[in-house]
This record gives structure tokens, sequence and C-alpha cells, in this order.
């Protein structure tokens, strides 16, 4: 993440020593709560401790009543709410702070857009409604001064100026584009579009029903497709046509080489070769008996849902989703770690001082930090309904939520 006490590199978070402690900022993760619209501010290293939290639907009552009255929006709200929110409506998919702490941008699924909230106020600074009928994960730019957010029932990513929440522009990717990752310093944005994944039709022999999954390269500043890359000829080239090429969470090595990425349906992760384009490795972890084998039964297609990476490039940490794990992989010879037990982890993250991976327990509404060195957890803390993304940002020193009124 950019902005104070952070450099981006390779599309990582990669923290510094500094946690803005010349600027009058506090370093902290913010941890999205999807199900209660809520995020956490948590420290960002050693224990783990929350610091504040903030409301992200402060205008609910509003959006509700403008959904209640247009047929269509309400089909897709309760399409969200039925589909990838497990019977709950999606308040906060993804969030970052501005470079100055004084706002949080949030993607709020259910109600299709991406606010900016004052975090001295709890007010919203601007609002910008999305093509479609829901967001998604969103990227920040290594400057700190835009933010990326994917359209999902658009099949569009668009950007849009962190301050203001003006559209600076948009691109075509796939169907329902999801991940996103600054690259190349910042000079390229990758999108995975995950295609279909509320359905029930997941037997691998109706894979073709997905619809068209893909990654899309653009020049973050003209917005024009560099390349885009399917990785199904990819996967077949290196004998795993069992594998999906819904591309899901993705992280890439310091360098910008490699990239390591997770698939619908599968328990582990891959090695993809950027400079010469293909799949070098594929990971197996193990499986939970206790997971069901009906793959209709796993969360949005994701059997593994999470993957981050120390800063020294020497180590992944995987969020086991389905599986009810996390654990941290040698990266050089991709041998797991201990399985640290874990409710439904939904995504990692690295602390502030990139010692610890940062699970969100979406089962048990915690947040885990695990020691990257040790593969072993350290601490927790508990948070809102259902926490899912969890993302490195700044508040001002002292902050511990918006002001009363």
């Amino acid at each position: 993440m950019s902005g104070p006490g952070a450099v981006a590199r390779a599309g990582a978070e990669v923290p510094t020593a500094a946690a803005g402690a010349s600027d009058g900022l506090r370093e902290v993760l913010f941890v999205g709560n999807n199900w209660d619209g809520t995020a956490d501010a948590v420290t960002s290293r050693g224990a783990l401790a929350r610091v504040g939290r903030v409301d992200v639907i402060p205008d609910k009552d509003q959006r509700l009543a403008e959904i209640a009255l247009n047929p269509v929006k309400l089909a897709y709200f309760l399409g969200v709410r039925l589909g990838p929110g497990e019977g709950h409506d999606q308040f906060v998919d993804d969030m970052y702070t501005t470079p100055d702490g004084s706002a949080l941008v949030v993607s709020r699924p259910s109600f299709a857009d991406v606010v900016s909230v004052d975090l001295a106020s709890g007010r919203l600074n601007w609002r910008f409604p999305v093509d479609g009928y829901r967001s998604d994960h969103m990227a920040l730019s290594p400057d700190g001064t835009r933010v990326v957010v994917s359209a999902s029932t658009a099949n569009t990513v668009q950007v849009l100026d962190i301050a203001t929440g003006r559209l600076l522009g948009s691109f075509a990717a796939g169907d329902k584009p999801h991940e996103n990752l600054y690259t190349a310093g910042g000079r390229q944005i990758w999108n995975m579009s995950i295609g279909e994944v509320t359905t029930a039709l997941d037997a691998p022999w109706l894979d073709w029903t997905k619809g068209d999954r893909h990654i899309t390269v653009v020049d973050a500043d003209t917005f024009r497709t560099v390349r885009t890359i399917d990785m199904r000829p990819r996967l077949d080239a290196f004998g795993r046509s069992d594998l999906s090429n819904a591309v899901r969470p993705a992280v890439f090595s310091p360098d910008g080489g490699t990239l390591y990425f997770q698939v619908s349906f599968f328990n582990g992760f891959v090695e993809y070769d950027v400079a010469n384009d293909r799949v070098t490795r594929v990971k197996t972890l193990p499986k939970n008996p206790a997971t069901s084998e009906d793959r209709t039964t796993w969360v949005n297609d994701s059997r593994h849902h999470g993957l981050s990476m120390s800063p020294d490039g020497s180590r992944l940490c995987v969020a086991g989703t389905m599986d009810d794990y996390a654990t941290v992989v040698d990266r050089a010879s991709l041998q797991e770690g201990p399985l640290v037990p874990a409710s439904k982890p939904y995504w990692a993250t690295v602390s502030g001082d990139g010692k610890s991976c940062i699970i969100s327990e979406s089962g048990a509404d915690r947040v885990t930090a695990i020691d990257f060195a040790t593969g072993l957890p350290t601490s927790g803390v508990d948070v809102g309904d259902h926490p899912q993304r969890v993302r490195l940002g700044h508040v001002p020193a002292g902050w511990t939520g918006p002001a009363a009124g």
C-alpha cells in the first residue's frame, strides 16, 4: 500500500519501518466486516488489539429506500443476499485509507457503489455508483491517489480519484471481474475475472457454463489493454486440465517476475512465470477430512481464498477457507508448515512490520496473526460480523473512531 509508511512494489503491500510516525499518522490494519457494515481498525504490528470502529453505511436507510423503489435494483440486491452474501447483505467488500489518513474508501457490494467515509465525523465525503449492480475488490495505486474497483455485474473495471470519487477511466474485463493488482511500479493494472460463481453448476463437466475467465492487463494511465492471459491453455500445458482457470486471490513476488494465485475449487495454489508466460509449479495443500466434497457447498466456488507473501519473498501465507486452516508455505520448497486451525479464513495480508501474516476468520468474527518464521499463531482479536478484506492503512494519531453525533 502506498502513502505514509509503505512502499508499493510489484503489486504487493510492502511496509516500511516508519509507520507514519513523523506525519501525525498511525499505521493500522482495517478489517471490513461485510455483514454488519462496519470496519475495525486494529494494531498493525505486535499483539493485535482493536483501535476503533467506523460505520461504513451511515446512509443505509436512504440506499434501501432507493432500492425498494427500483424493481431491477431490488432484484439484484436480493440476488447478492441470496448468492455471494450467503443469506446476508454485503456492506463492505474492500477498503483503503486516503494518503492523509482522513478518510476510508469502501466498496459496498449490496449498494453497488464506492464511498469515502470521513474518519473524523463518520459522514460520507462522496459516493460513486459503479456500473451495473455490484461492486467488488479494489486496489490502491502506489501513490495512493487512485482506487480501482471491479464492477462485477457490468464486466467492467473503473478507476476513481480517491479524493473526489471522480471517474478517471475504465476498461472491459472478462465475466465477473474480481481481484485487482497494481504492478510494474504502478504502470500496469492486472484484473482477474472469475466468471459465474453463485450457480450450482459446479460439476467439472459444467465448467463451460462459468463464462469468460481471464486476466486483463492494462496500462495504468491510458487504461488500454496490454495483454490478456487465459490460464486454461497454460494449465493444460502443465498437465493440470483438472484445475479451473478462474484466478482468485493472487500475489506477485517482490521482483514482479512470479505470480502466485488460487483458483476456484482447489485446495492449493499455482505458480506462474510472468516473463516466460507459463505455469511452473502447482502446490496441492492438505484437505480437511471434515470438509464436504460437494462443491456446491463451497462459498462462491472457493475452496481456498486468501494469499499473501512475506516482504522478503521467502514465504507464502495461505487461507484454506473451506478447510478451516491457514498455513505458511516455504516458497523455495513449497513445503507447508503447521496447519493453523481457523474458522473459514477468508483473506490473508501482511502485518505492518512484515513479520506476520494476518488472516480474517470470517466464521469466528476474528482476525489472527501467524508468524512467518514459525508458522504459528501469535495473537488475535475479535472484530465485527463476517470479516473479509484486511488492508494496511493510516488514521490520525490518537484516533479511536468518529466523534459522536
